[in-house]
């Protein structure tokens, strides 16, 4: 089987990547691509490139994990949020006509009482939940055969991107540099290497329509980042709790969030790991 995955070289497309290659004919497409990796620049919102480039690989699978994920960016930028997470869908569903595995969020909620389960109300309170659906309905009107998958707070160490909390926390306390970060804010963060596992599950299993994956700890991002502070033996006083609304940030955030994984668990047979066991082997891999 021959896959393309958009979106290929950040954090969670290095890992969706290295787990699919042993497996399959990965083709790598992205914006940008990091010196000596191989892929195809693919920008999704060119609709004639992506037609080009759908047309000269012929996959069999599209794996989706282009777009634009910042959230404030997305509020300060609508029209450029609804280009890319929108009309970017749109174009892959008019290129391609085989399935789609689509990465989206929890974010299609409106964190009041999480965590949810696929049949949860979705309510988005920012324009990156409100894209985010969007480009579900699109998915699932064009073909319902199609599978998204909702992930939140995706964690990994990869140096290829710069959205990484994971990241930040350590490279900041290293550099004994003091952070603050919300403790209102509740979910179950979900390791990188959990989710491309659970996508190639998936795959296998020729699964469709919507379900949720995220891993087993449900908890604030304080309590997350002092963890990780705790696992790589550093200096957790250097982190500081504060709250969302003292953040003052341009978009308005899901509180009590998170994703109910039972229906996946049942479906796959598979256990959500913990964040310890997550990060523990993010610190061996990196000590060997």
């Amino acid at each position: 089987m021959r896959i393309l995955i958009t979106g290929a070289f950040g954090q969670i497309g290095t890992a969706v990547s290295r787990k699919l290659e042993t497996q399959f004919d990965v083709i790598r497409t992205g914006r940008n691509i990091p010196g000596r990796q191989k892929g195809h620049l693919l920008d999704v919102r060119d609709k004639i490139l992506v037609q080009n480039i759908i047309d000269v690989v012929a996959p069999d699978l599209i794996i989706n994990l282009a777009a634009l994920t910042n959230v404030d960016d997305c509020e300060l930028n609508p029209d450029l949020a609804k280009e890319i997470n929108i009309a970017g869908v749109q174009h892959l569903c008019d290129a391609f006509s085989g399935k789609i595995i689509h990465l989206s969020t929890d974010y299609v909620f409106n964190g009041v009482n999480g965590p949810y389960s696929e049949e949860s109300t979705v309510a988005p309170i920012n324009v990156y939940g409100e894209t985010k659906l969007a480009s579900e309905r699109i998915l699932l009107n064009e073909n319902p055969n199609h599978l998204i998958l909702r992930g939140n707070v995706i964690y990994g160490d990869s140096t290829t991107t710069h959205a990484s909390f994971f990241n930040w926390v350590v490279n900041s306390l290293k550099n004994s540099i003091e952070i603050k970060v919300v403790n209102d804010q509740i979910n179950n963060p979900t390791w990188v290497d959990s989710m491309a596992d659970i996508i190639s599950h998936c795959i296998h299993q020729k699964l469709s329509g919507i379900f949720h994956w995220g891993d087993a700890d449900l908890l604030s991002r304080y309590n997350f980042a002092v963890k990780i502070a705790d696992k790589f033996e550093l200096d957790k006083k250097l982190i500081h709790p504060i709250t969302t609304h003292e953040l003052d940030q341009p978009a308005a955030r899901p509180l009590k969030s998170g994703l109910n994984s039972n229906k996946l668990v049942g479906l796959l047979k598979v256990v959500q790991p913990a964040i310890d066991d997550c990060l523990e082997a993010i610190r061996d891999k990196n000590t060997e």
